[in-house]
């Protein structure tokens, strides 16, 4: 496949199905009711991420005093490592696991806090549309998390890929507010004021380098570096009909087990310390669906893969799972909200002839009428 080909993919996999995290859980739950008790904050967690913050801090101080180029190179190999762990930690505060669910206040703050070394805010705009994430997986303007039509129709080719890697931060960051967008909430403009206040702190202190060791090392780690893996890796569509994907390796270690994908949405609320336990207790349960052993693999093959792109996501329309139509969907139960899904099967049903037909945009839905795109 030469780097100037196409991406074959012309729209993203329309499915009828709910998210396939609510009918496992339910399973697992049934046959291992112990694994409630892992349900709950991490007790040691708020410690290593403070230890994290400190290092940040105080390397700023020391680094200030090198070049600008070796600033930009320990910068994406240290700083702006810490930093995506760093991001990572601030996901973990959006499920209340550093203080619990009954302490909803003090995992905002800590959150506020995780996110002075990387030097934009984003911890309170993060968990506001995170959590849609979760409860909306897939579903058109809904899930931000998905790559917007315009994106996969032009990031389709190797060199396209390669700068939608590059530019990964930027549309992370724009894209909730232009997909759905909503008014900022008191924390939020919070967490807008400390972390300026903390900029120009570190501005006058440390000087513009420490913007740069800090800033600078979100964006190199957030676009085009192994860590940046998990982002491709963790939803787009690589065996069709899977949209969840788990990573076992080493780099889980830095990123509070991110990487347990799978179990992590089964799971919301276990912190990501205890979820290799819900992998082993539930073996069977994850053992054989797909998974992957490389995020640089990931990349990789989304670069040069033509099948592989931005268009290779999971959607599903508001009307048919939640709304109005649901009952006119032919995989919903009445009682079980949508009929489950086995464990091991692809979540992309296969309509009869008699079931599907065939939109302008070339995939496959039951006959339930337009969709809407205004929700």
């Amino acid at each position: 496949m030469g780097a100037q080909s196409s991406s074959t993919r012309t729209d993203f996999e329309w499915v009828y199905t709910q998210q396939p995290h609510v009918s496992r859980r339910k399973m697992i739950l049934k046959k291992y009711p112990e694994i409630k008790k892992l349900m709950g904050p991490d007790p040691h967690f708020k410690y290593i991420v403070s230890a994290l913050v400190i290092f940040q801090v105080v390397s700023a101080y020391f680094i200030c005093k090198l070049s600008y180029p070796w600033v930009v190179v320990i910068s994406y190999f240290l700083g702006g490592v810490i930093n995506h762990s760093l991001t990572l930690a601030i996901h973990e505060a959006s499920h209340n696991v550093v203080f619990g669910n009954y302490y909803p206040m003090y995992n905002r703050l800590f959150g506020i806090w995780a996110n002075l070394p990387i030097g934009v805010p984003m911890s309170v705009t993060f968990k506001k549309y995170h959590i849609e994430h979760h409860r909306y997986l897939g579903v058109d303007l809904y899930d931000v998390d998905i790559s917007t039509d315009w994106e996969g129709r032009f990031f389709c080719s190797t060199p396209r890929k390669f700068l939608w890697l590059f530019l990964q931060p930027l549309f992370y960051a724009l894209r909730p507010s232009l997909v759905r967008p909503r008014p900022p909430t008191k924390l939020e403009i919070l967490n807008y004021v400390i972390q300026f206040v903390f900029d120009v702190l570190v501005y006058y202190f440390i000087g513009p380098k420490g913007l740069v060791y800090f800033i600078g090392g979100t964006l190199l780690c957030m676009g085009l570096h192994p860590m940046s893996g998990h982002f491709v890796a963790e939803h787009y569509m690589f065996d069709r009909g899977h949209e969840t994907y788990s990573y076992y390796g080493p780099l889980n270690y830095l990123t509070f087990n991110v990487g347990y994908h799978m179990e992590h949405h089964d799971f919301p609320y276990i912190p990501g310390s205890r979820l290799p336990e819900v992998k082993r207790i539930a073996a069977e349960f994850y053992d054989g669906l797909p998974q992957h052993n490389s995020w640089i693999g990931v990349l990789w093959r989304f670069l040069f893969d033509n099948d592989v792109g931005p268009y290779c996501r999971t959607k599903r329309n508001y009307e048919d799972i939640y709304g109005e139509r649901k009952s006119e969907n032919p995989y919903y139960d009445a009682d079980n909200s949508m009929k489950p899904v086995l464990v091991g099967d692809p979540i992309v049903p296969v309509p009869s002839s008699e079931e599907r037909t065939t939109t302008r945009n070339g995939h496959v839905e039951p006959p339930l009428g337009d969709h809407k795109k205004e929700l």
